[in-house]
């Protein structure tokens, strides 16, 4: 017996069973599979020791997410020497006291943050296609579609008061620095670029010439971030935002990055080029999702370990 349009019954079934196995180990096991990503850069000063950076990003934290707060909590037990964390902590106007709790040890480490668009506003339910859609037509977020009607709006203030209690610094669209065993530190960083919160006139003039190294950090790793960040002279950028692809074809790759960036970059560290310069770039996967759309597929929640060493 065969279907009605013309594949066999045993064809359709089986197609289906896949289909409902993808879903349930994209949502189930992968979504929930948190790996650490080790990388090396080589961008200190020559004769400074090599710095441990703990990169966290893209938490989307969603009440009740007990395994995500007990990894995260963990990390500490890697005892980098600051951490960077780069935005979209939240999925869930609720999950602000998860968020504290799971980031907790991490709070008592030297620390940086700027926010990203999920930590402002609460996500909305949408069609995952629409994301294909933006990148044919060139629109991402705020930079190409209207501006959002009905937004519910997050209790964000009290997630930076914590952050700041803790002295983890605020780089919103300001410049901040960390003393670590002698060596002074310098960050730039934005407000996110996705929403169009980032204001680059107030931080310009590059790397500061009396730090042992300056990075730059920012949420949404668009363009004109990137370029102007590469055009003042950082040697490395942390973004985050992308989720790796979130939803990937394996020995293939990422087919959306949410931005304008390329989805060669989606994630891992790679180089940005702009006016002559050169600047390594590192975009974290992130450890979650939208609450909307709580699945990866062939790109697990992570966070990262960078070992910033001298340059050659």
């Amino acid at each position: 017996m065969r279907a009605r349009y013309g594949l066999p019954l045993k064809i359709t079934a089986g197609i289906t069973a896949a289909g409902a196995a993808g879903l349930v180990y994209a949502a189930g096991i992968e979504a929930r599979s948190y790996r650490l990503r080790r990388v090396s850069v080589p961008v200190l000063p020559r004769g400074m020791r090599p710095l441990r950076v703990l990169q966290v990003s893209d938490i989307h934290m969603v009440s009740g997410q007990r395994k995500k707060r007990a990894w995260l909590q963990s990390l500490a037990g890697l005892r980098p020497d600051f951490v960077v964390n780069t935005g979209d902590n939240l999925s869930d106007p609720e999950g602000v006291p998860e968020v504290l709790d799971a980031l907790g040890p991490l709070m008592e480490i030297p620390g940086v943050y700027v926010f990203g668009s999920n930590d402002y506003y609460g996500p909305k339910l949408r069609n995952p296609a629409r994301y294909l859609l933006e990148k044919a037509q060139g629109r991402h977020g705020l930079n190409g579609n209207a501006p959002a009607v009905g937004a519910v709006h997050n209790p964000w203030e009290g997630m930076r008061d914590a952050f700041d209690a803790a002295g983890w610094l605020d780089l919103t669209n300001t410049r901040g620095r960390l003393k670590l065993d002698g060596y002074e530190i310098a960050f730039t960083g934005l407000d996110d670029p996705h929403i169009k919160r980032d204001r680059y006139d107030k931080v310009l003039g590059g790397p500061e010439k009396d730090a042992d190294l300056s990075l730059a950090v920012v949420h949404a790793p668009y363009l004109r971030s990137l370029d102007a960040f590469t055009t003042d002279g950082y040697p490395l950028i942390l973004a985050g935002h992308t989720h790796g692809g979130q939803l990937c074809i394996p020995f293939y790759g990422a087919l959306v990055t949410n931005c304008d960036l390329d989805t060669d970059r989606v994630k891992g560290l790679s180089t940005h080029r702009a006016e002559g310069n050169i600047s390594y770039l590192h975009v974290s996967a992130g450890c979650g999702t939208n609450r909307y759309t709580p699945v990866r597929f062939a790109c697990p929640p992570e966070a990262t370990l960078l070992t910033l060493t001298p340059r050659d």
